[in-house]
Parts: C-alpha cells; structure tokens; sequence
C-alpha cells in the first residue's frame, strides 16, 4: 500500500464514527478500505447462498405475512 502525505479533514461525527468501525489492529486507512469495499460489493454477490429449502421457507413465510398484512388491512377498512 502506497501511503501519501495528504490530510482529509473530516467532521467530528465521522471522526466518531471511524473511531467506532476500528479494530485494535487497525489504521484509519485500512478502515477506510474495509469500509468503502463494502460500498462496492457486487449485487450478486449473496445469491447461492441459501439452500433451496432455506429459500422456499422465506417465500413462504413472505407470503403469509403479505396475506396477514391484507387480511389487517381489510379489518381495518371495514370497522
């Protein structure tokens, strides 16, 4: 890693907050890269990483709750 002699100014707040994300072992810079990585993650980097069954549960239990969220909406509607 190439280091430079430029400063950034920050805000007290972001001060606070990097301060926050350190890890003991840790530079400013390197959380820094940590965080902006994060920033740059691929859309598709999470798909795979359920097993069908897993999937199936969650579409399921996402359809229950959208047929639970109707089902209060039209209570709602009708008192």
């Amino acid at each position: 890693m190439g280091t430079s002699d430029e400063q950034i100014p920050v805000s007290d707040r972001v001060k606070r907050e990097l301060e926050r994300r350190k890890r003991p072992d840790e530079s400013y810079n390197d959380v820094l890269e940590r965080v902006l990585g994060d920033a740059e993650a691929d859309f598709e980097d999470g798909f795979g990483i359920l097993s069908d069954e897993q999937a199936d549960r969650i579409r399921d239990e996402r359809e229950t709750a959208k047929g639970d969220r109707k089902d209060r909406l039209q209570r709602l509607d009708d008192a």
